[in-house]
């Protein structure tokens, strides 16, 4: 029985965040915590790890989009310049093209989503970073923002195909997006409508360059 990976994904999300709030009682790791003997905690996060997520390069450049653009670049050239990321390339396009060309299927899938999960890790280290807690509700509503991000990159950059550096830029052009909304001083129950829409558009997007690659191909 093979199950979705969309769905055995969002799947194991629920039950690793679910597992996760039980030490915790559902409470954030942070200076000060309650604990559940009715104490608190008196650890600190040292200064090194909470520059990760806060430190700015000139007083202007956050440190976390240079670990953008260096994960970015890494992950560029292991896609486009190596065997194994267009084997990887061509196991998301064809499955089964692929395998009747020789490839094992399995193993690059089961390799995306390790390296998937690494650079997710990597995102949360820098998130609990930036917001001084560990809390495994702290990237909810990131969710939404990295698909609108991957599919801003598919359609506008990356002619009709998943890319690195289309991902990054649409993840700087949501940030960018939502930063000017707070600046504006919107109300923020209107961040969920902004991020929709410009889903929606990419979305559209995506599916009519991915039309428009197939009829001329036909």
């Amino acid at each position: 029985m093979r199950v979705p990976d969309l769905l055995a994904t969002l799947g194991m999300m629920f039950v690793l965040v679910g597992l996760q709030r039980i030490p915790t009682e559902g409470n954030s790791i942070a200076t000060g915590m309650a604990l559940p003997g009715g104490g608190t905690a008196q650890g600190t996060f040292s200064a090194a790890f909470l520059a990760l997520g806060r430190h700015r390069l000139w007083d202007l450049v956050p440190l976390s989009v240079v670990f953008l653009v260096a994960i970015a670049v890494l992950v560029w050239v292991f896609l486009e310049l190596t065997r194994h990321g267009r084997l990887m390339y061509a196991t998301g396009s064809n499955a089964q093209a692929a395998a009747l060309a020789g490839v094992d299927v399995d193993r690059y899938r089961v390799l995306a989503y390790v390296l998937s999960g690494v650079l997710a890790s990597v995102g949360g280290i820098l998130l609990a970073a930036r917001l001084g807690r560990g809390d495994v509700a702290s990237g909810n509503n990131l969710l939404l923002d990295s698909v609108a991000a991957a599919l801003i990159g598919y359609a506008v950059l990356g002619a009709s195909r998943p890319n690195a550096f289309g991902t990054a830029i649409g993840a700087l052009f949501v940030g960018i997006l939502l930063q000017g909304l707070t600046m504006l001083n919107a109300p923020y129950y209107t961040q969920d409508f902004v991020k929709g829409a410009v889903l929606v558009v990419a979305l559209v997007f995506t599916f009519a360059l991915t039309g428009r690659r197939a009829g001329a191909r036909a």
